[in-house]
């Protein structure tokens, strides 16, 4: 389902392109963002994603509810090297950790939200595929430096481990709702972790929701 159907438009402009649709279970409007894919709202939604080795940020203003959560693949990247590579391979450039980061910060900072109030929960960076690189850890290495320069507070974290997760935020609220999938396709695995693409989305989701 898209936001064609009967949903409304986003309430910030620029997202119009993201999957939404009608969150039947908990009676709100559900945004399913995919890598290199962010999303902020100032409405009373969730924002949800599924995560390998990759690492969701969730963000918001703790005063106004303004805020939004990314998934980014890769820790950084520079302009120069986004305009040599492969487009097929690269993808755009919030697919990388430090343009995921800046991007969604300033989409919440220039829509009302305020540097002071920010508050930031990170989920991901598991290692799904012992055998290849590991770049869970160098994604959290990531993420952490990041909001350590930048100064942010860190309320809470759940990164590392070798299970995807599935995360469910609200900004409004800042609360988050986390599932380990502790049973996936071994091939499943593979091809979202070597051809960047979440073909775990629809995977079962087995264990206790954890509350951050």
């Amino acid at each position: 389902m898209s936001a064609s159907n009967d949903i409304g438009s986003p309430s910030i402009d620029g997202f119009e392109h993201i999957n939404r649709y009608v969150d039947k279970e908990r009676g709100v409007i559900a945004a399913k963002i995919l890598p290199g894919e962010y999303y902020v709202t100032q409405e009373d939604e969730l924002i949800t994603t599924v995560l390998g080795s990759c690492i969701s940020a969730c963000i918001r203003d703790k005063v106004s509810g303004l805020g939004g959560m990314n998934h980014f693949m890769l820790p950084e990247t520079t302009a120069d090297k986004l305009k040599q590579g492969n487009e097929a391979v690269v993808g755009n450039a919030t697919r990388y950790g430090n343009y995921a980061m800046e991007h969604l910060i300033n989409t919440i900072l220039m829509n009302g939200g305020k540097r002071k109030n920010l508050e930031v929960k990170a989920f991901g960076g598991g290692r799904i595929i012992p055998t290849l690189t590991d770049v869970g850890l160098k994604n959290i290495d990531f993420i952490l430096d990041y909001i350590d320069t930048e100064g942010l507070p860190l309320l809470s974290q759940d990164l590392g481990d070798i299970y995807p997760r599935k995360i469910i935020y609200f900004p409004r609220t800042g609360k988050v709702g986390m599932k380990k999938i502790e049973h996936l396709h071994n091939d499943t695995i593979i091809r979202r972790e070597r051809q960047y693409f979440n073909n775990i989305k629809n995977a079962p989701v087995e264990g206790d929701v954890e509350l951050f």
